[in-house]
Protein backbone atom coordinates (compact mmCIF):
# COMPACT_ATOMS: atom_id res chain seq x y z
CA UNK A 1 0.00 0.00 0.00
CA UNK A 2 1.22 3.50 -0.83
CA UNK A 3 2.68 5.46 2.05
CA UNK A 4 0.43 8.33 0.91
CA UNK A 5 -2.74 6.26 1.33
CA UNK A 6 -2.35 3.82 4.25
CA UNK A 7 -6.09 4.17 4.92
CA UNK A 8 -6.68 1.89 1.93
CA UNK A 9 -5.48 -0.99 4.13
CA UNK A 10 -8.90 -0.59 5.78
CA UNK A 11 -10.65 -1.27 2.46
CA UNK A 12 -11.99 -4.84 2.19
CA UNK A 13 -14.24 -6.39 -0.44
CA UNK A 14 -17.14 -7.98 1.43
CA UNK A 15 -19.56 -8.97 -1.32
CA UNK A 16 -20.53 -8.73 -4.98
CA UNK A 17 -24.09 -7.77 -5.85
CA UNK A 18 -25.62 -8.09 -9.31
CA UNK A 19 -27.44 -5.19 -10.93
CA UNK A 20 -30.85 -5.48 -12.58
CA UNK A 21 -29.07 -5.46 -15.96
CA UNK A 22 -26.60 -8.20 -14.95
CA UNK A 23 -23.51 -6.14 -14.16
CA UNK A 24 -21.40 -7.14 -11.14
CA UNK A 25 -21.30 -4.63 -8.28
CA UNK A 26 -18.20 -5.17 -6.08
CA UNK A 27 -19.00 -4.03 -2.53
CA UNK A 28 -16.21 -2.81 -0.24
CA UNK A 29 -16.23 -1.90 3.43
CA UNK A 30 -13.93 0.82 4.75
CA UNK A 31 -13.19 -0.53 8.24
CA UNK A 32 -11.75 2.69 9.61
CA UNK A 33 -10.23 3.13 13.04
CA UNK A 34 -10.25 6.71 14.28
CA UNK A 35 -7.95 5.70 17.16
CA UNK A 36 -5.13 4.83 14.77
CA UNK A 37 -3.37 8.19 15.03
CA UNK A 38 -0.66 7.41 12.48
CA UNK A 39 -2.99 6.37 9.67
CA UNK A 40 -5.54 9.10 10.40
CA UNK A 41 -2.81 11.76 10.44
CA UNK A 42 -1.30 10.59 7.15
CA UNK A 43 -4.75 10.40 5.60
CA UNK A 44 -5.58 13.92 6.81
CA UNK A 45 -2.37 15.30 5.30
CA UNK A 46 -3.04 13.58 1.97
CA UNK A 47 -6.63 14.86 2.06
CA UNK A 48 -5.67 18.46 2.95
CA UNK A 49 -3.20 18.74 0.09
CA UNK A 50 -5.99 18.24 -2.43
CA UNK A 51 -7.31 21.67 -1.43
CA UNK A 52 -4.07 23.52 -0.70
CA UNK A 53 -0.54 22.21 -0.85
CA UNK A 54 1.30 22.46 2.45
CA UNK A 55 4.26 24.21 0.81
CA UNK A 56 1.92 26.95 -0.47
CA UNK A 57 -0.27 27.37 2.59
CA UNK A 58 1.66 30.17 4.30
CA UNK A 59 1.83 32.14 1.05
CA UNK A 60 -1.85 31.80 0.15
CA UNK A 61 -3.64 32.08 3.46
CA UNK A 62 -5.09 35.20 4.99
CA UNK A 63 -2.26 36.43 7.27
CA UNK A 64 -4.80 37.29 9.98
CA UNK A 65 -5.86 33.63 10.27
CA UNK A 66 -4.14 30.54 11.57
CA UNK A 67 -3.63 27.69 9.13
CA UNK A 68 -6.56 25.83 10.65
CA UNK A 69 -8.86 28.86 10.58
CA UNK A 70 -7.97 29.58 6.96
CA UNK A 71 -8.62 26.03 5.79
CA UNK A 72 -11.94 25.75 7.61
CA UNK A 73 -13.14 29.20 6.53
CA UNK A 74 -11.79 29.56 3.01
CA UNK A 75 -10.81 26.16 1.64
CA UNK A 76 -12.93 23.36 3.09
CA UNK A 77 -16.72 23.04 2.67
CA UNK A 78 -18.52 24.18 5.82
CA UNK A 79 -19.32 21.61 8.50
CA UNK A 80 -22.88 22.79 9.17
CA UNK A 81 -23.99 25.51 6.71
CA UNK A 82 -25.79 23.91 3.72
CA UNK A 83 -24.80 22.69 1.27
CA UNK A 84 -21.41 22.35 2.99
CA UNK A 85 -22.03 18.93 4.59
CA UNK A 86 -23.20 17.37 1.33
CA UNK A 87 -20.25 18.94 -0.54
CA UNK A 88 -17.92 17.49 2.09
CA UNK A 89 -19.46 14.05 1.58
CA UNK A 90 -19.17 14.33 -2.19
CA UNK A 91 -15.55 15.50 -2.13
CA UNK A 92 -14.63 12.78 0.37
CA UNK A 93 -16.21 10.09 -1.81
CA UNK A 94 -14.47 11.32 -4.96
CA UNK A 95 -11.06 11.45 -3.28
CA UNK A 96 -11.56 7.98 -1.76
CA UNK A 97 -12.45 6.42 -5.13
CA UNK A 98 -9.52 8.24 -6.76
CA UNK A 99 -7.22 6.78 -4.09
CA UNK A 100 -8.58 3.30 -4.77
CA UNK A 101 -8.11 3.64 -8.53
CA UNK A 102 -4.59 5.06 -8.22
CA UNK A 103 -3.08 3.05 -5.39
CA UNK A 104 -4.94 -0.26 -5.76
CA UNK A 105 -5.72 -0.34 -9.50
CA UNK A 106 -2.55 1.49 -10.63
CA UNK A 107 -4.12 4.29 -12.65
CA UNK A 108 -2.51 7.72 -12.98
CA UNK A 109 -4.76 10.44 -11.54
CA UNK A 110 -3.57 14.07 -11.49
CA UNK A 111 -5.10 15.64 -8.36
CA UNK A 112 -6.32 19.00 -9.65
CA UNK A 113 -10.06 18.96 -8.93
CA UNK A 114 -10.29 20.78 -5.56
CA UNK A 115 -7.36 23.18 -5.77
CA UNK A 116 -8.48 26.78 -6.49
CA UNK A 117 -12.18 26.00 -6.10
CA UNK A 118 -14.38 29.00 -6.86
CA UNK A 119 -16.38 28.60 -3.62
CA UNK A 120 -15.90 26.44 -0.57
CA UNK A 121 -19.51 25.26 -0.49
CA UNK A 122 -19.65 24.40 -4.18
CA UNK A 123 -18.99 21.11 -5.92
CA UNK A 124 -16.41 21.32 -8.69
CA UNK A 125 -17.83 21.12 -12.20
CA UNK A 126 -16.80 18.43 -14.64
CA UNK A 127 -16.14 14.71 -14.44
CA UNK A 128 -15.61 13.49 -10.88
CA UNK A 129 -12.53 11.32 -11.42
CA UNK A 130 -10.51 10.93 -14.61
CA UNK A 131 -7.93 8.13 -14.55
CA UNK A 132 -5.30 7.15 -17.10
CA UNK A 133 -3.18 4.12 -17.95
CA UNK A 134 -0.28 4.60 -20.32
CA UNK A 135 2.05 1.64 -20.13
CA UNK A 136 4.50 2.58 -22.88
CA UNK A 137 6.50 5.66 -23.81
CA UNK A 138 4.93 5.61 -27.25
CA UNK A 139 1.25 6.26 -27.95
CA UNK A 140 -0.68 3.00 -28.03
CA UNK A 141 -4.26 1.97 -28.68
CA UNK A 142 -3.98 0.07 -25.39
CA UNK A 143 -3.71 3.36 -23.47
CA UNK A 144 -6.78 3.70 -21.26
CA UNK A 145 -9.00 6.59 -20.20
CA UNK A 146 -11.41 5.83 -17.35
CA UNK A 147 -14.07 8.34 -16.27
CA UNK A 148 -15.86 7.74 -12.95
CA UNK A 149 -19.03 9.36 -11.67
CA UNK A 150 -19.33 9.17 -7.88
CA UNK A 151 -22.21 9.84 -5.50
CA UNK A 152 -22.30 9.74 -1.69
CA UNK A 153 -25.01 9.08 0.88
CA UNK A 154 -23.71 9.86 4.36
CA UNK A 155 -27.06 10.21 6.15
CA UNK A 156 -28.05 7.26 8.33
CA UNK A 157 -30.77 4.72 7.45
CA UNK A 158 -31.49 6.20 4.03
CA UNK A 159 -32.89 4.00 1.28
CA UNK A 160 -31.77 6.20 -1.60
CA UNK A 161 -30.23 4.45 -4.60
CA UNK A 162 -27.29 6.77 -5.16
CA UNK A 163 -25.59 4.15 -7.32
CA UNK A 164 -28.41 4.63 -9.83
CA UNK A 165 -27.86 8.38 -9.57
CA UNK A 166 -24.18 7.83 -10.37
CA UNK A 167 -25.06 5.67 -13.37
CA UNK A 168 -27.50 8.27 -14.69
CA UNK A 169 -25.05 11.14 -14.21
CA UNK A 170 -22.29 9.10 -15.86
CA UNK A 171 -24.20 9.54 -19.11
CA UNK A 172 -23.17 13.22 -19.05
CA UNK A 173 -19.45 12.38 -18.94
CA UNK A 174 -19.34 11.96 -22.71
CA UNK A 175 -20.10 15.70 -22.97
CA UNK A 176 -17.93 16.82 -20.02
CA UNK A 177 -14.71 14.96 -20.74
CA UNK A 178 -13.19 17.50 -23.18
CA UNK A 179 -13.78 20.42 -20.79
CA UNK A 180 -12.54 18.41 -17.81
CA UNK A 181 -9.32 17.44 -19.60
CA UNK A 182 -8.72 21.04 -20.63
CA UNK A 183 -9.19 22.32 -17.06
CA UNK A 184 -6.91 19.61 -15.68
CA UNK A 185 -4.23 20.44 -18.25
CA UNK A 186 -4.33 24.16 -17.43
CA UNK A 187 -3.88 23.51 -13.71
CA UNK A 188 -0.99 21.14 -14.38
CA UNK A 189 0.61 23.77 -16.61
CA UNK A 190 0.28 26.35 -13.82
CA UNK A 191 2.14 23.91 -11.55
CA UNK A 192 4.92 23.48 -14.14
CA UNK A 193 4.05 19.77 -14.24
CA UNK A 194 5.35 19.01 -17.73
CA UNK A 195 4.88 15.26 -17.40
CA UNK A 196 1.26 15.77 -16.38
CA UNK A 197 0.59 18.16 -19.26
CA UNK A 198 2.00 15.65 -21.75
CA UNK A 199 -0.15 12.89 -20.24
CA UNK A 200 -3.33 14.93 -20.76
CA UNK A 201 -2.13 15.98 -24.23
CA UNK A 202 -1.99 12.36 -25.32
CA UNK A 203 -5.64 11.72 -24.39
CA UNK A 204 -6.81 14.95 -26.01
CA UNK A 205 -5.53 13.45 -29.28
CA UNK A 206 -7.94 10.53 -29.03
CA UNK A 207 -9.63 11.17 -32.42
CA UNK A 208 -6.26 10.67 -34.19
CA UNK A 209 -4.75 8.25 -31.67
CA UNK A 210 -7.50 5.96 -30.33
CA UNK A 211 -7.38 4.56 -26.81
CA UNK A 212 -9.58 2.37 -24.66
CA UNK A 213 -12.24 4.60 -23.10
CA UNK A 214 -14.14 3.18 -20.14
CA UNK A 215 -16.64 4.48 -17.62
CA UNK A 216 -17.46 3.88 -13.99
CA UNK A 217 -20.22 4.66 -11.49
CA UNK A 218 -19.58 4.44 -7.76
CA UNK A 219 -21.62 4.99 -4.61
CA UNK A 220 -20.18 5.64 -1.16
CA UNK A 221 -22.64 4.90 1.65
CA UNK A 222 -22.79 5.03 5.40
CA UNK A 223 -23.29 1.40 6.45
CA UNK A 224 -26.84 1.85 7.74
CA UNK A 225 -27.89 3.12 4.30
CA UNK A 226 -26.38 0.16 2.41
CA UNK A 227 -29.47 -1.71 1.19
CA UNK A 228 -28.69 -4.68 -1.07
CA UNK A 229 -32.20 -4.89 -2.50
CA UNK A 230 -32.12 -1.19 -3.41
CA UNK A 231 -28.66 -1.23 -4.96
CA UNK A 232 -29.38 -4.42 -6.90
CA UNK A 233 -32.24 -2.63 -8.65
CA UNK A 234 -29.72 -0.37 -10.37
CA UNK A 235 -29.64 -0.60 -14.13
CA UNK A 236 -27.44 0.75 -16.92
CA UNK A 237 -30.04 0.11 -19.63
CA UNK A 238 -30.12 3.77 -20.66
CA UNK A 239 -26.37 4.28 -20.54
CA UNK A 240 -24.96 4.67 -24.08
CA UNK A 241 -21.74 2.90 -23.06
CA UNK A 242 -23.20 0.21 -20.81
CA UNK A 243 -20.83 -2.40 -22.21
CA UNK A 244 -17.87 -0.28 -21.03
CA UNK A 245 -19.32 0.62 -17.61
CA UNK A 246 -18.14 -0.73 -14.25
CA UNK A 247 -19.97 -0.35 -10.96
CA UNK A 248 -18.60 0.00 -7.43
CA UNK A 249 -19.96 0.46 -3.90
CA UNK A 250 -18.07 1.40 -0.72
CA UNK A 251 -19.56 1.66 2.77
CA UNK A 252 -18.26 2.86 6.13
CA UNK A 253 -19.75 3.01 9.60
CA UNK A 254 -20.99 6.47 10.65
CA UNK A 255 -19.66 7.98 7.45
CA UNK A 256 -20.53 11.61 8.16
CA UNK A 257 -18.78 11.54 11.54
CA UNK A 258 -15.69 10.11 9.84
CA UNK A 259 -15.79 12.83 7.17
CA UNK A 260 -16.07 15.65 9.70
CA UNK A 261 -13.29 14.15 11.82
CA UNK A 262 -11.01 13.93 8.77
CA UNK A 263 -11.62 17.55 7.76
CA UNK A 264 -11.05 18.76 11.32
CA UNK A 265 -7.81 16.81 11.65
CA UNK A 266 -6.66 18.05 8.24
CA UNK A 267 -7.13 21.62 9.47
CA UNK A 268 -5.75 21.19 12.97
CA UNK A 269 -2.57 19.45 11.82
CA UNK A 270 -1.77 21.92 9.04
Amino acid sequence: MSLLAPHLAWLEQIDTYTSACGLPIPVFALNHDALDEKIMSTWASHFRNHYCRDDQLNFLKNPMLTNSEYLLAEKFPHETIPPGPSVRAGDFAEILIADYLQYVRNYQIPRTRYDRKGGTNESTRGSDVIAFKKLQDIVSENDELLVFEIKAKASENSKSNVLQNAIDHSIKDELRIAESLSTMKQKLFDRNDVEGVLLIDRFQREPDYPCKRRYGAAAVYTTSALQKEVISNSTSTDHPNAEKLELLVVSANHLMALIHALYQRAADEA
